[in-house]
């Protein structure tokens, strides 16, 4: 039994999607964490924020979510970090099991979109293996578990892979009815680097004003964000034809990483949410 962590420090330092406040992140190898039984966690990637009085920490798991409106927050009203989803996503599917996160303030920088610029610096710096005796077992889902809302849902479905299978339905003709599906099985080639990782952010040109007026995507730019109108495309090329439902398997991917390890299921979502996605992992959690 084993994990991993960074083999060296990754340093990124970029503006926030929503404060528009520019922060460092620093990643350093972490050591395994364990539960209260003493047995080796799932994972033991957490956020230090360096910024702040006695640095406190915030520990990447589910159970710390604040805030899921228009990204994931991590912590309280007063200590939190926001924006954490493309990190996370990027450091568990990578294998990176444990990681000390030190931020000089309240949102991880967005960087060009997606989770391209994590993985390229976690690839560069390579990952050292650590050997445990005890590991907690792993999450097999044996029954179908879902959230809806409407006509939006998520659901985990028992599987022989960990999959995550994605649609969403605009009316916008340039994106329309995407539908993208990924296998965590599969990542031994690195797929996650190529097929999720690349995938930008994006947002509708009628309702950038909106947000931008509620306090939101102050950092947001077409240099960090693919932006759609009537008329299509305001800044391609896309860097996948079905870049968006690309995307929305990214955030995905690193809001079902909170549970510390990814759980043996096929989750499958049609046009959910950051809230969505944090539910169906509260309810997993609950049953394991």
């Amino acid at each position: 039994m084993h994990q991993h962590t960074l083999a060296a420090e990754v340093i990124q330092k970029g503006v926030g999607l929503h404060s528009g406040v520019s922060t460092s992140v620093r990643i350093l190898p972490a050591e395994p964490g364990s539960d209260c039984a003493g047995r080796t966690a799932g994972s033991n990637r957490y956020f230090v924020r360096v910024d702040l009085p006695n640095s406190p920490i915030i520990p990447a798991k589910i159970t710390a979510v604040s805030q899921t409106l228009l990204s994931t927050q991590l912590g309280t009203e007063e200590v939190h970090v926001r924006t954490v989803e493309h990190l996370l996503a990027a450091l568990s599917a990578m294998g990176v099991d444990n990681a000390r996160i030190e931020i000089d303030g309240s949102e991880v920088p967005l960087l060009d979109g997606s989770a391209q610029v994590w993985t390229d610096s976690i690839a560069a710096v390579g990952l050292v293996l650590q050997p445990v005796s005890d590991e907690q077992s792993p999450i097999v889902i044996k029954e179908p578990l879902w959230v809806q809302q409407g006509d939006a849902f998520v659901c985990a479905l028992p599987a022989t892979e960990t999959r995550f299978s994605y649609g969403i339905d605009f009316d916008l003709p340039a994106i329309g009815n995407q539908w993208h599906s990924w296998s965590l099985s599969t990542n031994l080639e690195n797929t996650f680097i190529t097929e999720i990782a690349p995938a930008r952010t994006f947002g509708l040109l009628h309702q950038i004003e909106y947000l931008q007026k509620s306090g939101l995507i102050k950092g947001g730019s077409l240099d960090n964000a693919l932006v759609c109108g009537s008329d299509g495309w305001v800044n391609p090329p896309l860097r996948f034809a079905n870049e968006p439902v690309r995307h929305k398997i990214l955030d995905l991917v690193g809001d079902i990483s909170l549970l510390g390890k990814f759980p043996l299921a096929h989750f499958f979502a049609y046009k959910a949410s950051h809230n969505l996605h944090i539910q169906l992992a509260q309810k997993i959690l609950e049953l394991f």
